[in-house]
């Protein structure tokens, strides 16, 4: 496959890079699982959505660009050289945005999407369950129709930026009877209400990424349901599709990983080396970044001419998730000892971020859904095996 791009992509990509390195910030902002460095990068969101900058496929009249797919991944390798800061926002604007577009009333999205673009409301996920994890359909935190509210009671974990977000959005059981998927509903609900009780979860850093949430009849209006009462599972699997699918992790994220790890690799070439397996793993990180992204814009090109992701988005998560634990050990390899150190330590060194992605990659097999079920779904849903 070789990627040839138009004069008018061309331009688009000098757009993006002019303005990233006028308005990148010279110094890294503070992470966002602290609270000064959540506020550094909401801001960070404020100033991308002055460029209309934020969320580049959205349409105009929301905050965005209306580019196509190929422009957004462009975006996206430009924002990775550059250095960006990380998305704070990324559950609202990767994930539930293009659900809301393709699920939500016109009210829904002139109310949420502007503001979500801004960063004036960061998202927090409420998918998992202490009993229900990788296994959505087994939620069992229920909301009670009363009137024009429903009342919710229960517990969601591992929400994601929760500490600090503004809004939530997930699936509820409003069907005390349901068994499974069915009778689930998708409601979004602001962090604030009376009822709701958030304690942080220490990450392996220290620092708080995730969050426990507690409802104690929590009353929230109808009005924000996203689709119909009982078509919770629906909606959730085309979020779950755009979690594991395009645009959450973007192939820029991992080619800049993959070039970084090389360079890494040329700089401790000489120790590197003692272990040859160590040049074949830099070298399969690099063609595994390289191959990521030629898959990518292919299924982009694909989606263009009217395809829809569908179980396929599995065999991407399992892809990206398993290459990026690849890219980080490897470092850990290459650096030996000093790996454990934090960047800030005197003898620290170039050892940069290596050790917070390591801690991360770790994750990643587990967040949008487990690699375990994503090879259960590749298996039945396109390889039409039985189940066990």
């Amino acid at each position: 496959m070789r990627l040839e791009y138009t004069d008018r992509q061309q331009r688009f990509r000098q757009e993006v890079r002019d303005w990233l390195e006028q308005h990148v910030p010279k110094q890294p902002l503070r992470s966002f699982d602290t609270e000064e460095g959540f506020a550094d990068h909401r801001a960070w969101e404020g100033k991308l959505a002055g460029g209309r900058w934020s969320a580049v496929t959205w349409p105009k009249e929301v905050g965005g660009r209306g580019c196509d797919l190929i422009e957004w991944l462009i975006f996206e390798e430009e924002y990775w050289r550059a250095g960006a800061p990380l998305r704070v926002n990324q559950n609202g604007i990767f994930l539930l945005a293009p659900t809301l577009m393709e699920y939500g009333t016109e009210e829904q999205k002139q109310r949420f999407l502007p503001r979500m673009a801004t960063g004036e409301d960061i998202w927090a996920q409420g998918w998992s369950e202490p009993g229900a994890g990788s296994d959505m359909a087994a939620i069992r935190c229920k909301a009670v129709r009363d009137g024009d509210h429903y009342v919710i009671s229960g517990q969601k974990t591992w929400s994601t930026r929760a500490v600090w977000a503004d809004w939530l959005f997930g699936l509820f059981r409003t069907d005390p009877e349901s068994v499974r998927h069915h009778g689930l509903t998708f409601i979004l609900l602001p962090l604030n209400l009376p009822g709701i009780t958030i304690r942080p979860v220490q990450q392996l850093n220290g620092q708080t990424g995730f969050a426990e949430i507690f409802f104690d009849e929590v009353r929230v209006p109808v009005h924000n349901r996203l689709a119909d009462e009982g078509a919770g599972w629906q909606v959730a699997m085309a979020t779950a599709g755009f979690e594991r699918g395009l645009m959450l992790r973007s192939p820029g994220r991992f080619q800049q990983t993959a070039k970084s790890l090389v360079e890494l690799y040329l700089r401790h070439q000489a120790h590197a080396d003692a272990d040859p397996s160590v040049r074949d793993a830099v070298m399969q990180s690099w063609m595994g970044a390289e191959a990521y992204a030629l898959a990518t814009y292919r299924t982009a090109s694909r989606m263009a001419k009217g395809a829809q992701i569908g179980a396929e988005a599995s065999t991407n998560k399992i892809f990206w998730s398993e290459l990026d634990l690849l890219m980080h050990e490897t470092a850990m390899r290459i650096l030996g000892a000093r790996a454990e150190l934090m960047p800030h330590a005197p003898d620290a060194g170039d050892i940069g971020n290596w050790l917070d992605g390591f801690l991360f990659a770790q994750a990643g097999p587990i967040y949008a859904g487990t690699n375990e079920i994503q090879r259960n779904i590749i298996a039945e849903r396109m390889l039409g095996l039985p189940r066990s």
